[in-house]
């Protein structure tokens, strides 16, 4: 879990964000008194997006004198009356936490011009002058644990398990199997897709198929699903990846969960930094893209690579995967993946393989990578 101190560190790169739109500025707002997050399904302690959501909401909090609170959504159907709680009880910040809530939010947005909203995970364009969408490049995130995981594998198949095929996480598949190919074009990459993120048994069900075939390093990502896949891999004695946060320290206990000594990375996104920094620039006064997105990705912090913990990786190989972060930080190592689709540029039209309803019995699908 990121410390505050690390936040403080980070925040220099973390404004400094991309948009798609010239940047408005907001006068400081001494107004601001009050933060209210509304969290995704999963509940705010799912170790994910909406737990580290609510952690940089904390911290700016602290660090500016502001009201904090939660409400959990425990389905669709409670992300309006959440939202509308909120404004009721005086937020004048309201965060909303993943893409689901996009329409909720640019709604609230629209009929509530005097509140600030902010969406994680949250693409808008033209939208309301009042709301800002918080957006990574998952693909980049996956390109640098794809190189590791070719630069790990002994097998030369590596697998991943994916959670429902929306855009950030096919930029994840799709930059994990182009950082795998980065290495090695001959090493093999296999992948599922699962129609829930919230199926941790179908995650492990998935995992044991790929295991099956031959991999021997396992991605998961895909919110619950994934975790389920790569802690039922790493306790079979399969090196594994996580996603969004460091796993290792959430969904392995820091080091106290069966298996912990198998992960060897997590492709990670800042979504604290994010979150803090949203919150900051908007008390602050500062420049932020209102209507449109911010996006954060290698350049400015937004995504890197967890430490090995535990596991054994050469640490050669983390000098060459800090090497490839150092890439993309300048632009000179690209993913040739749509930062937006999440298609391969080389072929934009593609349609994402088809997701499991059940769990997996046919083959998992193969990319040629």
């Amino acid at each position: 879990m990121a410390a505050k101190h690390n936040i403080s560190v980070m925040m220099v790169l973390a404004l400094l964000v991309l948009s798609v739109i010239p940047a408005l500025i907001v006068g400081a707002q001494d107004d601001i008194q009050s933060v209210c997050l509304v969290s995704d399904t999963g509940g705010i302690n799912d170790n994910g997006f909406n737990q580290f959501s609510y952690q940089g909401a904390e911290e700016a909090a602290d660090d500016y004198d502001l009201d904090v609170s939660f409400i959990e959504s425990d389905s669709p159907s409670a992300y309006d009356p959440n939202i509308t709680t909120c404004l009721d009880e005086g937020a004048d910040i309201v965060v909303t936490v993943g893409f689901t809530m996009a329409d909720s939010t640019v709604a609230a947005a629209l009929a509530n011009p005097e509140v600030y909203f902010i969406g994680v995970d949250t693409f808008i364009a033209d939208g309301p002058p009042n709301m800002v969408g918080l957006q990574f490049r998952e693909d980049q995130a996956g390109f640098l644990v794809g190189a590791l995981a070719a630069l790990t594998t002994e097998s030369g198949i590596v697998g991943g398990v994916y959670g429902i095929s929306i855009p950030p996480v096919v930029k994840f598949r799709n930059g994990f199997e182009q950082g795998v190919a980065y290495i090695d074009p001959e090493v093999e990459t296999r992948g599922l897709y699962i129609d829930s993120f919230e199926a941790a048994d179908r995650g492990a069900a998935a995992a044991e198929q790929l295991i099956g075939e031959g991999a021997d390093v396992i991605f998961g990502a895909g919110g619950p699903t994934g975790q389920g896949a790569i802690r039922y891999a790493a306790q079979e004695d399969v090196a594994v990846i996580g996603v969004d946060v460091d796993e290792y320290n959430t969904t392995f206990g820091e080091g106290e969960t069966p298996g912990a000594e198998n992960i060897i990375s997590s492709a990670l996104k800042g979504i604290e930094i994010a979150t803090y920094s949203a919150i900051e620039s908007i008390v602050e006064g500062e420049e932020l893209p209102f209507g449109s997105i911010v996006v954060y990705d290698a350049s400015n912090g937004g995504v890197g690579f967890a430490e090995a913990h535990d596991a054994e990786v050469d640490p050669e190989i983390t000098a060459q995967i800090e090497e490839i972060l150092a890439g993309l930080q300048d632009g000179s190592i690209e993913t040739g993946v749509d930062p937006v689709t999440g298609n391969l540029l080389s072929d934009p039209d593609a349609t994402p393989e088809p997701m499991l309803t059940a769990e997996p019995e046919a083959e998992a699908t193969e990319a040629a990578s």
